[in-house]
């Protein structure tokens, strides 16, 4: 491919004088990544201080790229920092056409033509939309997951792309935060396995045409915000922090993530954006990280408003000072940097620091070689909406369902004669099922639900709407308006119901009910559902449940007189497909919960890992001093790690090969589970540990282990795992990731709950 050279004065030819070579291999050993400190040092000498700053600088699109150049107004200046190198990175720039005609200018128009970096929210799919993350995670399909993110980067690569805003690890308890959605759920281990999962399959071992940096966020505690209300307070312990907050983040470090996000929360009264102890000490000291951080939307300025910055120039020094390498879309860097280095508030020292890392990126993305890689318009048509990125994403979505209850068996469907009645305004949405953050997708191009059972055409079906679940047409950047008094359709929905065998019901949330800045302090179904739910049910009980939603829901009296429930979360593109081969048995149900379903509100935050507390219990039944509730049990709904399946699954001859751990040693861990049904099936083996006596209170038991594993019908399994010293440690007293001696508890089963017990002690 052809192009004009790039045009960065000496630069080119100090880089050609290096060899500067092709798209490397994506590894992070010293030896291999001395060239391109060479090259980055290079170019680094040959910028003005004002040209450093601009690549610390992000601006989001702004006008018709390919259209006439802008006279006025804020687009004109981006324009006009643009054609003098002042810009680094661009996002929500896409599609082939637009890319170029921006990389062009950078490239081609300043004075060193440094090329740009385009980012992205590919959250879970660009035009091809998989399931939410947090559907996703219920799959505990780490290389379903991995694909899922390798589809997502390569449809939107092809489209110009280079970076994503994704993955988000964030740990969070509180089902109210819209944000739950775009994560893997409530625990530290899982979510350090997806982190890792997701990482690889977005960047893969090559960064070619078909991957993208990743960019953990949010960094650090964003989900941990106060009363689950979105960019709200977070204030937390030093052992929540790092034994819970931290591990994800840690994770993606060592799989070699090249971009970090920082959160719009604050720390320990520090907002992240400024916090220095985060981003220069921990994050690039401790874990030495090498790539760059980029601050959240806006979060540089939103330091004013905290109370933490006088103005735009004052958070532009402690957002640099802290270790904030490139402020997106709050122009405070391109406005003071310049001059906060003159008045020696900001070293260059740092500057160049934050600039090394941001270009050395970009020779990671190969864009220095090639700066047009990514803008083949032909690529572009060839792999948009590609059919095995559809074939990817329906298996990703039949893996996230997961099976709530099933009394009496009454799924899987029988496929010949029946009378089935669907009922729910979710049934027949095509945009709904798509979920939140999926910018890149076009409305109407999930298949519904029931276009997924129309495949199926032994029974008749029935359809009625019974009530909307949201007025109008939700969009992205609006407040969904939901639907709380309009019934006129029940009427219909429960004279279908009447002459059905079985009644499908498909309700929940819509897409955009969740997602950022959709917080929830009623979590329970939306609107008029919950009164149609239970009219249907008067007059015909054997109903299936199918709910879609983009976090838990507190469903008890569902729980409690509906025999079959299905979660079916948002699950993309392929929805209607997916839910419809569950439900008719094509595919047997494996999900397991990421996160905890509560009984009601007032149960938040409610998660697995609980401290015990010194007044767990009483013997006295009527006495009320203990942790309780004087209105509701304390379990929730349906605890993590739970789901069933159409096979049945029983636990038994859990073994260790020895009860003594000791230093650098190990313990073998075996336990048999035997498929006692008909039907083949694939069940998540978890295994939980406590730690009984610690130097600082410990969970009452925590996630360290997990086999997904297919079983036959009738087959037992021996599942094994494997305990040592790197399993039992945590974030101690001391303040060290230590692993103390003394006693432990071992839980082996199919959730949380699991009761198959063993003990072993840890000597060091």
């Amino acid at each position: 491919m052809k192009y004009k050279t790039i045009r960065y004065g000496f630069a080119a030819a100090v880089l050609l004088a290096m060899g500067c070579s092709s798209s490397r291999q994506h590894n992070f050993s010293e030896k291999n990544r001395l060239p391109i400190d060479r090259k980055v040092d290079s170019v680094l000498k040959l910028m003005t201080l004002e040209e450093k700053v601009g690549q610390m600088n992000q601006y989001n699109g702004f006008w018709d790229v390919t259209g006439p150049v802008p006279k006025d107004g804020q687009a004109a200046k981006k324009y006009e920092n643009l054609k003098k190198g002042l810009v680094g990175s661009m996002l929500n720039v896409r599609g082939v056409k637009d890319v170029r005609a921006l990389q062009k200018i950078a490239v081609e128009e300043t004075r060193l033509g440094i090329p740009l970096i385009f980012g992205f929210d590919v959250v879970h799919g660009y035009k091809t939309i998989s399931p939410i993350p947090l559907a996703e995670a219920a799959s505990w399909d780490l290389e379903a997951m991995k694909k899922s993110a390798e589809i997502a980067a390569a449809e939107s690569a092809v489209a110009g792309l280079n970076w994503t805003f994704a993955p988000m690890v964030d740990i969070s308890r509180d089902a109210r935060w819209g944000r739950v959605m775009e994560g893997a759920g409530e625990d530290p281990y899982l979510g350090s396995q997806i982190a890792i999962a997701r990482v690889k399959g977005f960047q893969g071992d090559k960064f070619n045409e078909f991957r993208l940096a990743a960019c953990t966020k949010h960094f650090a505690g964003y989900g941990f915000a106060e009363s689950g209300r979105d960019y709200n307070t977070v204030d937390i312990s030093d052992n929540t922090l790092h034994n819970i907050i931290l591990p994800p983040f840690k994770a993606t470090v060592d799989a070699g993530v090249l971009t970090f996000m920082n959160s719009f929360n604050e720390l320990e009264g520090i907002p992240a954006t400024g916090n220095s102890y985060l981003q220069r000490e921990l994050l690039k000291k401790d874990w030495k990280f090498d790539g760059f951080v980029v601050s959240d939307w806006g979060s540089l300025g939103e330091m004013i408003p905290h109370g933490y910055a006088k103005d735009l120039k004052d958070a532009a020094m402690k957002a640099a000072n802290a270790g904030s390498d490139m402020d997106m879309e709050s122009y405070g860097y391109v406005s003071h940097l310049a001059d906060l280095v003159k008045e020696g508030k900001v070293s260059e020292d740092k500057i160049d620091d934050a600039v090394r890392r941001i270009l050395k990126v970009k020779f990671e993305l190969g864009l220095f070689d090639n700066p047009y890689k990514y803008c083949d318009e032909n690529r572009e048509k060839e792999y948009t909406g590609k059919k095995e990125f559809h074939e990817g994403v329906l298996d990703m979505a039949k893996k996230s369902i997961v099976l709530l209850k099933n009394e009496n068996s009454l799924l899987p469907l029988k496929k010949q004669g029946q009378k089935i009645a669907v009922i729910g305004a979710l049934a027949n949405d095509k945009t709904s099922p798509l979920g939140s953050w999926r910018i890149g997708a076009d409305d109407n191009t999930a298949v519904s639900f029931l276009e997924g059972m129309a495949n199926y055409k032994g029974n008749q079906i029935t359809y009625e709407k019974g009530a909307d679940v949201a007025l109008g047409e939700p969009r992205f950047m609006l407040e969904t308006k939901i639907n709380t008094t309009d019934k006129s359709g029940f009427e219909k929905a429960i004279a279908a119901a009447k002459q059905a065998d079985v009644v499908i019901m498909v309700l929940g949330e819509h897409g955009l009910q969740s997602g950022e800045g959709r917080s929830r302090s009623d979590i329970t179904l939306p609107g008029v559902q919950q009164e149609l739910l239970e009219a249907v049910y008067k007059v015909n009980p054997n109903i299936v449940l199918v709910l879609q939603n983009g976090r838990p829901l507190a469903i008890p009296w569902a729980a409690k007189n509906i025999p079959a429930i299905v979660e079916a979360w948002h699950l993309g593109t392929q929805s209607g497909h997916a839910i419809a081969q569950v439900l008719y048995g094509d595919y047997n149900p494996s999900g397991k919960l990421p996160m905890t379903f509560p009984r009601n509100v007032g149960q938040l935050p409610i998660y697995y890992n609980y401290k015990n507390t010194g007044r767990p219990s009483t013997d006295n039944p009527e006495s009320v001093f203990w942790s309780h509730y004087t209105d509701i049990e304390n379990t929730p709904l349906y605890p993590f790690g739970y789901g069933l399946s159409y096979s049945k699954f029983e636990y038994s001859n859990l073994k260790l090969d020895t009860k003594t751990l000791h230093k650098n040693g190990k313990i073998k861990v075996s336990v048999d589970v035997k498929n006692n049904s008909t039907v083949d099936g694939k069940e998540v083996v978890q295994l939980y540990i406590r730690d009984l006596i610690a130097s600082a209170t410990r969970p009452v038991r925590e996630l360290k282990g997990f086999e997904l594993t297919e079983i036959k019908a009738g087959q037992t399994k021996t599942v094994t795992f494997t305990i040592n010293e790197k399993t039992i440690e945590f974030y101690s007293a001391r303040k060290i990731w230590e692993a103390e001696p003394g006693d432990f508890q071992l839980f082996v089963g199919g959730s949380s709950m699991a009761t198959l017990q063993a003990d072993f002690n840890y000597s060091n």
